[in-house]
């Protein structure tokens, strides 16, 4: 349940950096000075002032942006230190078969797994936010809140900017995205119908359907039916064309009886992320699409520092609150897993 403000009591409790950094600012001995704030002294209006951050820095911790697809869809893990400077992980390929043995043998054949190393940076995401002595003196005599969209407009961008490495990754920086071109997740050339024409919305529901079963018979081919993906993520005009296109004389949407008919499919995400004229996120020249097994076993978005604010830092007649994220790309632990479509 998110917090109900109070202007007389903004938050239950609050950092004691923050308060310690507001009693050695030069902000809150001018504001407890002034009648009109109706502070009992100094420590009173740090007090106030460090309960309110707390209020706004909860609120922001506890905000969900939909429209970032990696942040909402992908498997995200923590498991490396935050103050590591890169990571190094195995991509493996599963090989080997087992036999028949006799009860002497000695040529046990290997069921290993291949593994190819990988070394990623692990980087950190900054931005700050802050108030300054007039909105702090604005908000007290209004008894409202600061203004917390300051927070969230700073968690909004690093979250954009770890949503965009989670696609394409940051080639200056050596950190891998799931679209990422030198990340061996395999491609697919979707199938042409009158000619010369790939995208859906010149397709059948059967042709999609086609289109869908060749992706998971490409997989398996690749793979001697070892890869199983279960998650189909496509550009928003494809979702939106496929969730309303009725079938003729059957009752089903298309996207309804793509989920009926193509094996393994458990969901159909919409992701603008996917689009052409998504150029941040989606390196390739058309929509694409995004077939994957939506498992940490298989891959990961690998986020060794969550979203986090520092306490506040005294600059001049403001308060800044510097905000950090450490992020180190999508760890693609099975590259096979995964299919990138193309020319949907």
């Amino acid at each position: 349940m998110s917090k109900q403000y109070n202007p007389e009591m903004p938050s239950a409790g609050y950092d004691q950096a923050d308060f310690a950094a507001l009693m050695a600012s030069n902000i809150t001995p001018t504001l407890a000075t002034n009648k009109q704030m109706h502070f009992d002294g100094v420590e009173d209006a740090s007090v106030f002032f460090a309960r309110e951050l707390d209020y706004i820095k909860s609120k922001s911790y506890d905000k969900i942006y939909p429209e970032f697809t990696a942040l909402n869809n992908f498997p995200i893990t923590h498991e490396v230190p935050e103050g590591a400077e890169s990571m190094t992980y195995y991509s493996y390929e599963k090989t080997g078969m087992a036999v028949i043995i006799s009860n002497y043998a000695t040529d046990l054949p290997r069921a290993d797994v291949k593994g190819r190393p990988t070394t990623a940076m692990i980087k950190s995401i900054g931005d700050s936010y802050g108030y300054s002595i007039q909105e702090m003196r604005a908000s007290r005599m209004a008894g409202k809140s600061l203004d917390t969209r300051k927070a969230e407009a700073a968690r909004y961008a690093i979250d954009r900017k770890t949503n965009e490495i989670a696609f394409a990754g940051d080639k200056e920086h050596n950190i891998m995205g799931i679209l990422s071109k030198d990340n061996n997740v395999p491609l697919y050339t979707v199938a042409t119908v009158d000619s010369s024409k790939t995208a859906w919305k010149d397709k059948s529901a059967a042709e999609i359907l086609a289109d869908i079963n060749g992706m998971f018979a490409y997989q398996s081919k690749i793979t001697q039916d070892v890869e199983r993906a279960d998650t189909l993520a496509i550009p928003p005009a494809q979702y939106i064309d496929i969730s309303t296109r009725q079938i003729p004389n059957t009752g089903y949407t298309v996207k309804k009886f793509l989920l009926e008919n193509a094996p393994y499919l458990k969901e159909i995400i919409s992701a603008p992320e996917l689009s052409a004229t998504n150029k941040s996120t989606n390196p390739y020249d058309s929509d694409v699409a995004l077939l994957f097994t939506n498992s940490a076993d298989k891959f990961s978005l690998e986020v060794p520092m969550a979203f986090y604010q520092y306490p506040l830092q005294n600059r001049n007649l403001e308060v800044i609150v510097p905000c950090e994220e450490r992020v180190a790309g999508i760890v693609l632990y099975y590259p096979l897993s995964a299919l990138i479509a193309t020319g949907i």
